[in-house]
């Protein structure tokens, strides 16, 4: 299992702060270790513990979020929360990891956090490398190694296991930018799948475990490319 990211939420507004500590409570990963007002308070929290992960307004009393992420040397990771989305340039370059713009959903927060996580996880363990997932009203960790495929139909995917499926409300392209880079291929403009699991190739299909997906014109030189390389 991944360990638990210790966080701190700096948000000076009652109702965002309660959202947030309700999806990070709702997150297996995730232990709220400090809920600050403004910034100067973040400060004193910061120099007295340590903490992997900060969820920093921008709209701020007394100092901007913004002008405190600069004053920052040695930090935490960080994802901005705000009203204002024309600030998410400026967060990027101040290396944020990512930009939530209010209000958010439980998805869309799970994607920012499956981003932290990935960045944070080390090669000495590859093996664990997961990403979690909402479905069916529950939050899944779903070990990627242990994904055979993925599947997009309308506004969903699913993601097949071998030890089952889950219907996800996210694009493909969403997922596949969650994913190990490397090991997933499209091969389809509604499938994708894990590069290790392939049995074989055969006219315009690609066997993975008990399955037949299709492989799209527009991905088969790509397809291809992978059984001529020695």
């Amino acid at each position: 299992m991944n360990p638990l990211l210790n966080c701190m939420i700096v948000e000076d507004e009652p109702l965002a702060q309660q959202v947030l500590e309700k999806y990070i409570a709702d997150h297996p990963s995730l232990h709220l270790g400090a809920v600050c007002g403004d910034a100067l308070q973040a400060q004193q929290q910061l120099a007295s513990s340590t903490f992997d992960l900060v969820f920093l307004d921008i709209n701020l009393p007394r100092i901007s979020g913004i002008n405190f992420l600069k004053t920052l040397q040695s930090r935490p990771a960080v994802i901005i929360t705000t009203a204002y989305p024309e600030y998410a340039v400026e967060g990027f370059e101040l290396d944020a990891a990512d930009y939530l713009v209010k209000p958010f959903s439980f998805e869309r927060f799970l994607k920012a956090v499956n981003k932290v996580l990935a960045q944070k996880k080390t090669a000495a363990a590859p093996e664990n490398d997961s990403i979690f997932i909402k479905a069916d009203k529950k939050v899944f960790r779903i070990v990627t190694e242990e994904i055979l495929d993925l599947e997009a139909s309308g506004d969903y995917v699913k993601i097949r296991t071998l030890k089952g499926q889950h219907l996800v409300n996210s694009t493909l392209k969403d997922l596949l930018d969650e994913l190990p880079a490397g090991k997933f291929i499209r091969v389809h403009k509604s499938f994708a799948i894990a590069k290790n699991k392939i049995t074989f190739i055969e006219g315009n299909y690609i066997r993975i475990g008990d399955r037949d997906i299709p492989v799209g014109a527009t991905y088969r030189e790509e397809v291809a490319a992978l059984f001529l390389k020695k």
